[in-house]
């Protein structure tokens, strides 16, 4: 099961580049915006493995195209690390337009800075 939830058609990994280690039990969520009435819409949560990923974010049926935001509760994660965090939270948002692709979106971050990019 797990390696199916691995190759899901959107996966993340979160590093705490300050310590030079996977981010590990950190909560984040994924919403999709609708177009329509302009809201977003969570569709799912999980929370980062060890290895500071979090399989199984979303099916290949309920993955169409779109604009999806992945929030990671980074300030959180901090506070549970006995640390202060400049942000409290990080949105990613990024736009399907072919689905039938594979996503990876990584974040790289410290407690004062993050980046992000769309890895393969």
């Amino acid at each position: 099961m797990m390696a199916a939830a691995e190759s899901g058609p959107l996966t993340t990994h979160v590093l705490n580049t300050a310590d030079g280690v996977p981010a590990a039990r950190m909560a984040l969520s994924l919403h999709r915006l609708d177009s329509r009435l302009m809201i977003w819409t969570m569709l799912s949560v999980g929370t980062t493995n060890k290895d500071g990923r979090c399989p199984g974010l979303i099916s290949r049926e309920t993955f169409t195209p779109g604009m999806y935001k992945l929030r990671f509760e980074t300030g959180s994660y901090w506070d549970s690390l006995g640390q202060t965090s400049f942000y409290p939270y990080v949105e990613v948002v990024f736009t399907i337009s072919e689905p039938e692709q594979r996503f990876h979106l990584p974040l790289l971050m410290s407690r004062f800075s993050y980046s992000t990019y769309r890895g393969s």
